[in-house]
């Protein structure tokens, strides 16, 4: 092989190497949801889902009976008004946001949201729900949820 190829394959090789690692990543931006199906609080099951697509984040919470009613309950219960915060914090930082709702429950499912809020690559959204009914305390039910980027 002449010296003129051989320096010209070499050339073309070592461009091939250059340029392979040059070329940007795909971000996996299909939405991935993240869900505490199950968590006790004043007497109802209150489920959180997050749902995290690049930096857009998406917290929907529900409030529903945590079973069937004990038997001589009266049916349907009586309605309850519920107060819920849906609450997105940064672990480590600061609120992206909170939305409040008073709501009246009363034995069908409700959902409550979405919050939508945006968070910066590489961090980790620690999200909340709760509700209040008097005279429970809340206990809320949170998922924590990597932005990955």
């Amino acid at each position: 092989m002449s010296r003129v190829l051989m320096l010209a394959a070499g050339a073309a090789g070592a461009a091939a190497l250059l340029f392979a690692g040059v070329a940007p990543a795909q971000a996996d931006t299909a939405p991935v949801t993240t869900c505490n199906n199950w968590h006790l609080q004043d007497g109802h099951n209150t489920p959180l889902c997050v749902t995290v697509s690049g930096t857009s984040v998406s917290l929907t919470g529900q409030i529903a009976l945590a079973g069937p009613p004990s038997p001589g309950t009266p049916w349907p219960p009586a309605p309850e008004q519920t107060s819920t915060t849906l609450s997105a914090d940064v672990v480590g930082g600061g609120n992206l946001g909170t939305a409040q709702q008073n709501v009246v429950f009363q034995a069908s499912t409700l959902t409550i949201g979405p919050l939508n809020v945006t968070a910066a690559c590489g961090t980790t959204v620690h999200a909340s729900f709760s509700i209040s009914t008097y005279p429970w305390f809340n206990t809320p039910t949170t998922v924590d949820v990597p932005i990955n980027c």
